[in-house]
């Protein structure tokens, strides 16, 4: 699998993603600093947030294979400034999230996703699994063999 970094302001659903995407139960928990896992890499929402503390972001982006960036479809406004992706030197990814709250709005935060340069957009909401297993496809590469493809050859 390649491996991703989330990067999004707080409560915008990076954790929760990370929960979904590693097939664990959905519990709120608050991230307070980078979580390395296998193929995932969960950064609080304070890094994008705050000026100084986006260098973290930038150094931690070299260790992962795609970068992904999160906004929640009932965000008031972008964080993303246009056309930011270019300065990233690996694939950036948008993934619109809570895509079934109240007050959501997926078509405008894909829209301020594309605006900051993502071609590539997943919509997605982690508490039900929608959407979460275009990401693991999309991260897949030749010759991953995920637990649910043993269980589906046993199943034979």
């Amino acid at each position: 699998m390649k491996k991703i970094i989330l990067i999004g302001r707080s409560e915008c659903g990076k954790t929760t993603l990370t929960q979904a995407l590693k097939g664990e139960k959905i519990h709120y928990h608050k991230t307070q600093y980078v979580n390395r896992f296998d193929v995932i890499i969960d950064t609080p929402g304070e890094y994008i947030q705050t000026k100084n503390l986006g260098n973290a972001i930038a150094m931690y982006t070299f260790e992962a294979d795609v970068v992904g960036l999160l906004m929640s479809s009932r965000e008031p406004y972008s964080l993303y400034p246009p056309c930011v992706t270019p300065l990233c030197n690996r694939p950036v990814i948008g993934i619109v999230t809570q895509i079934n709250s109240d007050g959501a709005d997926p078509d405008r935060a894909e829209s301020w996703l594309r605006l900051a340069g993502c071609e590539t957009i997943f919509r997605v909401d982690s508490k039900t699994g929608e959407g979460v297993w275009k990401i693991i496809d999309y991260l897949r590469e030749d010759g991953d063999v995920l637990p649910w493809d043993e269980e589906e050859k046993t199943n034979r």
